[in-house]
């Protein structure tokens, strides 16, 4: 509609002389006005003339034949910008609308968030009150339990007192009765002495009498036993038929005792060699007469013993028990089948548990055992040889199989070529060869040794299999310390013995902590570990083992092995390389 106004039409001459007054006057007036506020002004100034110009436009239009398309556009125009404005007022509702939708989502989405916090409030607060009631609960049976040891200890307190007033009363009446004895004692040694002064006389005369009467029976016996003597004397050489017959009653006499000490001699080896046992073999499980009538519960024990397993109450390496469980197997089928017995070395550091493996072998196959210390065998000097044939000999007896367990083997199976050893050792040497040259379906032979390089090489010739036993690892340790803390500790503990009580503790978790302070110690050691926990025990004043007495006890355990390590010499070490676990340091 801007023609209908007249803007687009030119200006007549005096609009833009007046325009031109009118822009000069504004650059007088304000030269310092910016661009946008002179167009501003511009705007808002009134202007008389394009009333003129558009009264003249619009009785043009009246006149002009497009007058009714020029109107109709008007409306066309002016509706468009209605249905724009529409269209805009819808747009405007439907942004209000989202808004309100994205306001009810934030709402919902705070009222989640607020209903979130309110749950972790309400678990927060619901795990608080379980744990102050686990607290009240934990106090409350800490108090009981200390009320019950205050009663406890009040009990023990009185019991002591009670026991000591005993004590007291038993020893005041024993001290009355024995000086009571002393002067009844006094008295009657007094009143002897008195009759012994009073009757002096009468006593000197009763000696002489029995003196005299004595010596003149002795001198009528030796009148009388040689009137006899000389008068068979006489008789015997007078008549040679005598003669002959005593000195025959005499040889016959003389061969009958030859005859018997013989007999016996041959009895009492056949009776050792089936029923007693050697003098070299220290332990057996064989059944022996003298042994059985010692201990006749611990034979009926024993013969009533089922086969047990042979890695019971042994702890060691898994791939080690693994190796000897088959070697169990084996020897057992082997009995059963009656096959050649196999002979074990079994090498490594003192108090591994060769020895301990070695009974329960016997007893997993169902066999004798019997246990020979090397270092017996040096002292018998000559009669070496025939001990050593008396244990083969006597090996050979037994009906169910024998283990001869030689311990300390070293100690007289040494190398012949570099070792000084005297000529006895070296023939029990040769013996020992000897009998073991091939295998035998009655024995089994195990050797045990901490220094196996010491060993003759037909020694090393005559063994099948080594088995290697080394110090435990971390688990191992651990393992035996549960093992010893339940034999030693616990078990006592739960039998209720009067001076063995025992503390509340993770016994799991302190005896972890021990197994890393027991770096080195061998399973002898631990088990006397387990000794020393008793000892500590019986030595405290209320008879109570606490987690510190257990570590403490480890401790000073550890320190008396480092101690023991360090007394080593240079030449030990060399020399015994399995005490160190195969370690110089």
């Amino acid at each position: 509609m801007s023609w209908l106004l007249g803007r687009n039409r030119p200006q007549p001459q005096q609009d833009a002389a007046l325009a031109g007054g009118s822009d000069d006057e504004d650059k007088n007036v304000g030269k310092e006005l910016s661009k946008a506020e002179r167009k501003a002004m511009e705007a808002y100034r009134f202007d008389s003339s394009a009333l003129e110009r558009a009264a003249e436009a619009a009785r043009t239009l009246e006149r002009s034949r497009h007058a009714g398309e020029a109107l109709e556009l008007s409306k066309l125009q002016e509706l468009t910008r209605q249905q724009e404005y529409q269209t805009k007022i819808k747009e405007y509702e439907a942004h209000v609308e989202q808004a309100k939708v994205e306001q009810k989502r934030i709402d919902h989405e705070e009222r989640r968030k607020t209903l979130v916090e309110e749950t972790k409030q309400q678990q927060q607060r619901a795990q608080y009150q379980d744990q102050l009631s686990r607290r009240r609960y934990e106090d409350q049976l800490n108090q009981q339990q200390r009320v019950q040891e205050e009663n406890l200890r009040k009990q023990e307190e009185s019991v002591a007192r009670q026991e000591a007033m005993r004590r007291q009363t038993i020893e005041h009446e024993i001290e009355m009765k024995e000086k009571n004895r002393l002067k009844l004692l006094e008295h009657e040694m007094r009143v002897k002495a008195k009759v012994d002064r009073e009757n002096r006389d009468i006593n000197l005369e009763q000696i002489r009498l029995k003196a005299q009467e004595h010596r003149t029976t002795v001198l009528e016996s030796i009148k009388t036993a040689s009137a006899v003597i000389g008068a068979g004397f006489d008789a015997m050489l007078t008549d040679w038929d005598k003669v002959l017959t005593a000195a025959g009653g005499l040889s016959l006499l003389a061969l009958g005792v030859y005859a018997a000490r013989g007999a016996t001699g041959v009895t009492s080896r056949y009776i050792e060699s089936r029923i007693g046992k050697p003098t070299l073999v220290e332990e057996t499980s064989r059944f022996a007469l003298l042994d059985a009538l010692k201990h006749p519960i611990r034979y009926i024990k024993r013969l009533t013993s089922k086969p047990t397993d042979a890695l019971q109450g042994v702890v060691l390496n898994p791939k080690l028990e693994e190796r000897l469980r088959d070697i169990a197997i084996a020897t057992k089928n082997t009995r059963i089948n009656r096959g050649l017995y196999r002979n074990i070395l079994m090498h490594g550091p003192p108090g591994t548990g060769k020895t301990m493996f070695a009974k329960k072998l016997a007893e997993h196959s169902g066999m004798d055992y019997a246990i020979m210390t090397g270092g017996d065998v040096a002292p018998m000097g000559n009669e070496a040889v025939t001990g050593i044939h008396k244990v083969f000999d006597w090996s050979q007896t037994s009906r169910r199989g024998l283990l001869l367990f030689v311990d300390e083997a070293d100690a007289f199976l040494r190398k012949r070529s570099s070792e000084r050893i005297s000529e006895d050792l070296r023939a029990a040497l040769n013996a020992f060869l000897y009998r073991t040259s091939e295998q035998n379906a009655k024995f089994m032979l195990v050797l045990a040794s901490n220094t196996p390089e010491q060993f003759d090489y037909a020694i090393n010739d005559r063994l099948d299999e080594m088995v290697e036993f080394t110090l435990p690892g971390p688990e191992e340790r651990e393992r035996l310390l549960r093992l010893y803390f339940d034999k030693y500790v616990l078990k006592p503990a739960a039998e209720g013995a009067r001076r063995f009580k025992l503390e509340t503790f993770d016994y799991g978790n302190t005896c972890s902590k021990m197994a890393k302070i027991c770096e080195g110690m061998s399973g002898r050691e631990i088990s006397k570990l387990g000794v020393s926990w008793q000892a500590a025990v019986y030595a405290s004043e209320n008879g109570v083992l606490t987690e510190k007495m257990v570590i403490d006890r480890a401790q000073s355990a550890a320190a008396q092995h480092k101690q023991k390590m360090a007394w080593l010499s240079e030449h030990e070490r060399l020399d015994h390389k399995s005490v160190t676990g195969g370690k110089i340091e």
